[in-house]
């Protein structure tokens, strides 16, 4: 389990983003919550109005057809009837003196623009609060007025009360969604920290470490199976890396021993002697092994990398096969052995031909050099599934199975092939050169003998 501290928490870009979210999603949030204010309490509001206003236009007609008697009568039926209702009226005279309804007098709030009225009423009792009202002021025919209206204390308290729970909600929408916010920086900030726990832990040296996975599939896993992968190779060139230099320092001691005491022997001789000449002559030639033996771990080393300078053309795998062929033909007929051709015509590959050749050559070269005398070397280039093969099949000693893998590494050579002169170098220059092609290089026995494959 991986612990993250909090303050850390809050600084990370995750927790921001979050932030961001939260923002725009309390906006939303704040916008469909006003929405809804609108259409209820507003609607409530609304309807109030279009109450009062009916209202008015009925005592008018009343006031029209029964003059002011009847109107007098109609307001105070109603008030009577409903003394503690919300309605509220009052009719005066010009000068405002009240004929009827139940406010003892005209308020001294000023008309808005509009034409509605809001005044603060006060409950009966001594001690009552004061409330909010909203009425409508009308001009009668003769200069009465009409007061109409609603104590709208209940629908303050409806809106009060709506506001106070969509404020509670938008509250809890906000503690939801910085707890969510939370939880995810949380949850990523973690997944984020395995990984840099881990690559703290091989920065320290250990190169078996790996990014921990769930089986998820989601974009950390993918993130962590390709670092996981690339750790992989970094793991195993560095292997390799050490692999060389002990086997550098293994399989090149000897010939550089070798060279060391030729030339000690070299110095206390007659430089016209053929003695000298002799020695002599073996020191350069061991020196081109070694400098052969440098030049192929630069040209595998350059080729892995990706640095060496390669020409992408299409390649006839015929006329490369026959070139190659060609050039050993004449060591094979040194040790009596049959070099059998089998080539498949207007075969082409895209690729560095010079690659290609030196791969193919180093396949022949081990085929006649493992080869007793008399035996047999095969050549085939076919199509099989969709995949071009080249296949080098010799009646030489073969590789076992347990160790064809290793065979493709650097210096390698099986025991019974120690007497034999090289470098351990052929194979894994074919392996790189395959690598860098995208082409799939197979080892198996041909019982006896050896069988290559060169898949593209």
């Amino acid at each position: 389990m991986f612990s993250v501290k909090p303050l850390k928490l809050l600084r990370t870009s995750t927790f921001h983003l979050a932030l961001i979210y939260m923002g725009l999603f309390a906006s939303s949030v704040l916008l469909l919550l006003s929405f809804i204010y609108w259409a209820t309490a507003g609607y409530m509001a609304r309807q109030t109005d279009a109450t009062i206003e009916a209202e008015i236009t009925g005592l008018a007609e009343q006031y029209r057809r029964r003059g002011l008697a009847g109107l007098v009568a109609i307001i105070t039926e109603r008030t009577a009837q409903n003394p503690n209702g919300s309605s509220i009226y009052l009719l005066t005279t010009l000068n405002y003196v009240p004929l009827a309804g139940n406010l003892s007098h005209w308020p001294q709030q000023v008309e808005k623009q509009d034409g509605w009225l809001n005044f603060r009423l006060k409950d009966a009792p001594p001690n009552g609060k004061p409330h909010q009202a909203r009425v409508r002021p009308f001009i009668l025919r003769g200069g009465l007025h009409l007061l109409v209206g609603r104590d709208i204390r209940e629908l303050q308290a409806i809106q009060q009360l709506m506001l106070r729970a969509l404020g509670w909600g938008f509250a809890i929408t906000l503690g939801l969604a910085l707890l969510g916010g939370l939880m995810m920086t949380w949850s990523m900030v973690r997944r984020i920290e395995a990984i840099n726990q881990t690559s703290r832990q091989i920065m320290t040296g250990d190169l078996s470490r790996r990014i921990p996975t769930k089986g998820t599939g989601d974009e950390f896993e993918q993130l962590a199976d390709n670092l996981n992968a690339m750790l992989e190779q970094i793991e195993k060139l560095m292997m390799g890396v050490r692999q060389v230099s002990d086997n550098i320092a293994h399989d090149l001691r000897t010939p550089l021993t070798r060279l060391r005491n030729r030339l000690e022997q070299m110095r206390g001789q007659n430089p016209k002697t053929g003695e000298y000449d002799l020695q002599l002559e073996k020191s350069i030639v061991e020196a081109d092994q070694l400098l052969a033996t440098f030049s192929a771990l630069l040209r595998i080393a350059k080729i892995e990398s990706g640095s060496h300078p390669s020409r992408q053309e299409w390649v006839d795998l015929e006329t490369l096969v026959r070139d190659a062929s060609e050039l050993y033909e004449a060591l094979a007929e040194e040790k009596k052995q049959t070099l059998t051709l089998k080539l498949m015509p207007n075969l082409q590959v895209q690729g560095d031909r010079d690659l290609w050749f030196q791969a193919l050559a180093n396949l022949l070269d081990n085929a006649v050099k493992y080869t007793p005398i008399g035996g047999d070397i095969n050549i085939t280039l076919q199509t099989q599934q969709n995949c071009i093969e080249i296949i080098v099949i010799d009646t030489g000693p073969g590789i076992p199975i347990n160790l064809q893998d290793k065979v493709l590494q650097r210096f390698y050579r099986l025991e019974t092939s120690r007497s034999t002169p090289g470098n351990g170098l052929g194979l894994s220059l074919v392996a790189a050169v395959a690598s860098l092609h995208h082409a799939q290089l197979k080892l198996e026995d041909n019982q006896p003998g050896l069988r290559v494959i060169l898949a593209f």
